[in-house]
């Protein structure tokens, strides 16, 4: 069992969300509650009708905006992820493009 890493960068969570068939999204309503929604996979379901899809620049616009950060399984298929208040113990900021 592995355990959870927590980031800031970009371009790593992008590339753990989109590896596990997930898009960006916004919970309708909310003015900018972020979520993944996990639209690909055998155990997905399809889109949530709750969420709305948005792109990642605006999702990582209010993602930055909060001070946020991706605390996820790195390994296996695990779609475990939270979003949390505060940084993390590197040393960049967290913004890589």
């Amino acid at each position: 069992m592995s355990s959870a890493k927590r980031t800031r960068d970009h371009d790593e969570i992008r590339a753990w969300v989109e590896d596990r068939g997930g898009v960006p999204a916004i919970v309708k309503g909310t003015g900018g509650m972020l979520r993944i929604d996990f639209v690909e996979g055998a155990k997905s379901g399809g889109h949530e009708p709750n969420l709305d899809e948005t792109d990642w620049d605006k999702w990582f616009e209010v993602f930055d905006d909060r001070g946020l950060t991706f605390l996820y399984t790195p390994t296996g298929e695990s779609r475990f992820f939270k979003l949390v208040y505060g940084d993390t113990d590197d040393e960049d900021d967290g913004k890589k493009r």
